[in-house]
């Protein structure tokens, strides 16, 4: 079994080794369309609406990338993963980027191959349970079934949570949200955990999600974002500093609404830089001077996607909490353009 396990994380890492010496980014280029590796369908952060057309917080990176590198938002194929399926198809060269609510951990960044490029939401793994269960504490679970996803972080972090307050439960495994969602209502476990947002999300597509109640505990840290093949550092970072773009224009109040405006040049140096009407910061990444003025504009900067998709006035209901700007309290916080 452990040799099972072994050879196949030495097959992820040779794939990815493979994939990234070809240049990602002269491929995104020829072929003309980003493909972006998302959820299989998780509300407010991946999924497709009526018409299928794709939307969500993720969504919005890999539509900000496409503006950056090919000059059009909607220039991107999007690619549903699992939990199984997304670092494979990542590895193998399916998929340029992986933006899928995916947690930054040292066996993904280090033995499996890949490059965090920064995180687009710090979350941490909770507990959701029907109110009819009549419990308010994930230490009061003793005995209770779980819905749990494979292939995630939060299978270990829900052992470790249960030993640690010598409590026992029965796992039920399942793929996906959407079949976590049909499990969980069927009664077929008494309780799903996941990342606290996830939890939020599904309930906000529930018939009556005021019959579910998310447990105070938060259990583990579970910073999530984009990611790309090692190996391959110039497309590593124009997804960085895109995502880095989108947190920046917040800071310095650059809207869908002004940057027009702002992009005629103004007084700040770091929002002229940003915008092209100084420096060259375009010509290092190899793009033209508008890469972030196109990626700002495709869906507005960190904070106005952040309330359209799943802020406290969506279904999905999310409060800034650790993901307000520096300035505000929070960890959200990108590096100088300079």
């Amino acid at each position: 079994m452990k040799k099972t396990v072994f050879w196949g994380v030495l097959t992820v890492a040779g794939l990815a080794a493979g994939a990234a010496a070809a240049g990602t980014m002269d491929d995104v280029k020829a072929r003309g369309k980003l493909n972006c590796g998302v959820s299989t369908g998780l509300v407010g952060f991946s999924a497709p609406d009526a018409n299928g057309e794709w939307g969500g917080f993720d969504v919005a990176v890999c539509r900000a990338v496409a503006a950056a590198v090919l000059g059009d938002p909607s220039a991107v194929e999007f690619v549903p993963t699992t939990g199984k399926t997304r670092f494979t198809a990542l590895a193998s060269g399916e998929i340029d980027v992986l933006a899928r609510n995916t947690t930054w951990t040292f066996s993904r960044d280090v033995d499996l191959k890949f490059e965090f490029v920064g995180v687009n939401y710090y979350d941490g793994q909770g507990f959701m349970v029907p109110k009819s269960l009549g419990v308010s504490s994930a230490k009061e679970l003793d005995g209770a079934t779980v819905c749990i996803q494979t292939g995630t972080t939060t299978e270990l972090n829900l052992a470790d949570f249960f030993r640690a307050n010598n409590i026992s439960y029965e796992p039920v495994p399942i793929e996906t949200n959407a079949e976590a969602q049909q499990q969980y209502l069927a009664g077929a476990c008494d309780v799903y955990t996941t990342d606290a947002s996830g939890l939020a999300a599904t309930r906000a597509t529930f018939e009556n999600p005021g019959d579910h109640v998310i447990l105070p505990e938060i259990i583990s840290k579970e910073p999530l974002g984009p990611l790309v093949r090692h190996g391959d550092s110039e497309w590593g970072d124009v997804v960085r500093w895109t995502l880095n773009a989108l947190i920046a224009a917040e800071e310095y109040g650059i809207t869908s609404a002004n940057i027009e405006e702002l992009s005629k040049g103004t007084n700040n140096p770091e929002i002229n830089r940003m915008l092209g009407t100084e420096g060259t910061l375009g010509e290092m990444l190899g793009l033209d001077k508008e890469w972030a003025k196109r990626a700002i504009s495709a869906g507005g900067n960190y904070g106005e996607i952040f309330a359209k998709t799943i802020g406290e006035n969506t279904p999905v209901g999310l409060a800034r909490g650790l993901n307000a700007q520096w300035t505000d309290g929070g960890l959200m916080y990108s590096p100088p353009f300079r």
